[in-house]
């Protein structure tokens, strides 16, 4: 009898932690961790997320900003990697924390700690000039530059636009008379002189880009408000890369809960109100799922090991 009751006792306690396991997700609220202040394209594109989440689940869903995540030490990617990996605490990562967080000596990173839902933002990175500079393209631009000085300004030299701008003129044998990092790029940087030519995103010269040559553009495809501009990839092939934004999750999260997330992150970034964001500021802004995702790392891991080379 005894038996029979231990077995029975047993049992339920396994049907109720079976039940526990199998509850619908979500049931709590959501956290979308992003490493950036407020107000840049990324946030904009997780917030509107956030928002579809919440309708879609009617559970809460918050974007919380963890300002660091540019070339590390990367506090939201830390906040990801060290939560359950249930669902409910989702990185909106720039490539830098998949590419090389697991890379620099952050141990809560090491060895890999993620897996992507998907990447849905390329950044609108070109390098401009003004327009009555002495070059119109990056060739013309090489050749000037070996005969005179030319200042870059860029927003630092971790970011991957930097290092490809950088790594595009040691292609084109050339060297930058003088680089310096600036907190923002826009028509004043060049109109005042501050800079020659600007490694920024498009729509912060935008007000004043019928007086500014763009020269070429560091993203995945030309950009239409500026289609004659061709792309770095098309002028180097091996500087294929650019900076893009894209969700992720722990390694060890269920694939249902991340067909949840994936169905309304999806949906969202196709919207009509995240499109218009990409006609307004240049940016790229799509749905790559997880395979694309994955290989497109895999690939760019490869591309930034040989642009720290060629910097060496």
């Amino acid at each position: 009898m005894k038996k029979t009751l231990l077995g029975g006792a047993m049992a339920l306690a396994m049907a109720a932690l079976g039940g526990a396991a199998l509850a619908d997700y979500p049931e709590k609220p959501v956290d979308f961790i992003v490493p950036w202040p407020p107000g840049d394209l990324e946030d904009v594109l997780t917030r509107m997320i956030a928002d579809d989440f919440q309708k879609e689940y009617g559970v809460a869903a918050a974007v919380v900003n963890k300002p660091g995540g540019g070339g590390g030490p990367f506090p939201g990617a830390i906040e990801v990697a060290t939560a359950p990996a249930d669902g409910y605490t989702i990185g909106s990562f720039v490539i830098g924390v998949p590419v090389v967080g697991h890379q620099i000596g952050i141990d809560e990173l090491s060895p890999e700690k993620f897996d992507p839902l998907g990447i849905f933002l390329t950044y609108p990175f070109v390098i401009a000039t003004k327009g009555d500079a002495p070059y119109q393209s990056i060739d013309e631009l090489a050749a000037y530059a070996k005969e005179n000085d030319v200042a870059l300004g860029h927003f630092g030299d971790v970011l991957t636009p930097t290092q490809v701008t950088k790594a595009l003129a040691v292609d084109k044998g050339f060297e930058w008379g003088s680089d310096a990092a600036f907190d923002a790029l826009d028509c004043n940087t060049l109109a005042s002189g501050d800079a020659d030519v600007i490694n920024t995103t498009l729509q912060l010269i935008l007000p004043c880009l019928d007086d500014v040559k763009v020269l070429a553009a560091i993203t995945d495809e030309r950009i239409p408000l500026v289609p004659d501009a061709p792309t770095v990839s098309e002028l180097d092939p091996a500087l294929n890369i650019a900076l893009w934004n894209g969700l992720f999750v722990h390694k060890d999260t269920p694939q249902d809960v991340r067909d949840k997330i994936i169905a309304v992150a999806e949906k969202t970034v196709m919207s009509d109100r995240a499109q218009a964001v990409a006609k307004e500021t240049g940016a790229l802004v799509y749905w790559e799922g997880p395979e694309k995702s994955a290989a497109r790392i895999k690939k760019d891991i490869a591309t930034v090991a040989d642009i720290e080379k060629k910097l060496q």
